[in-house]
């Protein structure tokens, strides 16, 4: 049925969703290389590689850090399947709109030519592979430090870095209350689809959708009130507080000597 089909689908979807959030969570907690880590130091080495990748200009040191990445997601037991649909989601969005016009107007040598006139060129191969390899690195970098630290240490570790402490709030509670709003979502679609009976029109779901939406805003705004009144109530002075503590231990000093070799290793072969 349409009504069913419609449903079932939003239900899916939100599900998959809230799963995914499930899993992330249980990665970051999982016996892994990464894992073990002082959420501090990861932190601040991700950023070092980050910056690295910015500062490299050779295809094959780029393609090494991939590999880097890889092997550090696979000793850190992340999933390759789970973690390259994560990084890999937004690259041909970005190929599209920057990388493949680079083929086309960047001038040099012939590489490609059609009827005698020059399509793609060298250097414009090469600033397309550029462009794409760094966002792969740095987006995979971003995305193994989301899936092995949990949130809450990783907020503690922006604060460390004195980020504003109004930032760091806003983060948290965007992240917790994302969660909140999927499940509140999928259990309005669950209840509807549990109470439908025949045939619905298209014109029939959008008008419960557009209902939908407006009671779910009217119940966020509503929930903001209670939260913000229950935080006052519990001694919030605009500092959130974490029960974590941070300790720095053997093991996070080996790989903040590891990470700052190997970036001085990656920079000195881009020189070469």
């Amino acid at each position: 049925m349409k009504g069913e089909g419609f449903l079932t689908r939003n239900i899916s979807a939100l599900t998959r969703a809230m799963e995914s959030i499930l899993l992330s969570e249980d990665l970051a907690r999982a016996p892994g290389l990464l894992q073990g880590l002082d959420a501090r130091i990861k932190v601040v080495t991700f950023l070092l590689f980050i910056v690295t990748v910015g500062l490299a200009k050779s295809l094959p040191v780029l393609g090494g850090i991939c590999l880097l990445v890889l092997a550090l997601a696979f000793l850190s037991r992340i999933p390759l399947g789970f973690f390259l649909k994560r990084v890999m989601l937004f690259i041909p969005i970005f190929t599209a709109v920057i990388a493949i016009p680079a083929l086309f107007i960047t001038p040099g040598d012939s590489l490609v030519t059609i009827a005698g006139k020059t399509v793609i060129t060298e250097q414009g191969a090469r600033t397309a592979g550029l462009l794409v390899l760094r966002v792969v690195d740095s987006l995979s970098f971003g995305v193994l430090l989301m899936l092995t630290t949990p949130w809450t240490r990783l907020l503690g570790a922006l604060r460390w870095l004195r980020l504003p402490s109004l930032f760091v709030a806003i983060l948290s509670m965007t992240y917790r209350y994302i969660f909140l709003l999927l499940h509140t979502a999928n259990n309005m679609f669950m209840a509807r689809r549990s109470r439908t009976v025949g045939r619905l029109s298209g014109g029939e779901n959008r008008r419960w959708l557009g209902r939908t939406l407006t009671t779910t805003l009217a119940k966020s705004h509503h929930l903001s009130e209670e939260i913000y009144l229950a935080m006052l109530s519990r001694g919030y002075r605009g500092e959130v507080l974490a029960l974590d503590n941070l300790s720095l231990r053997r093991r996070d000093f080996f790989w903040g000597a590891f990470a700052l070799v190997a970036a001085s290793v990656l920079l000195w072969l881009n020189l070469q």
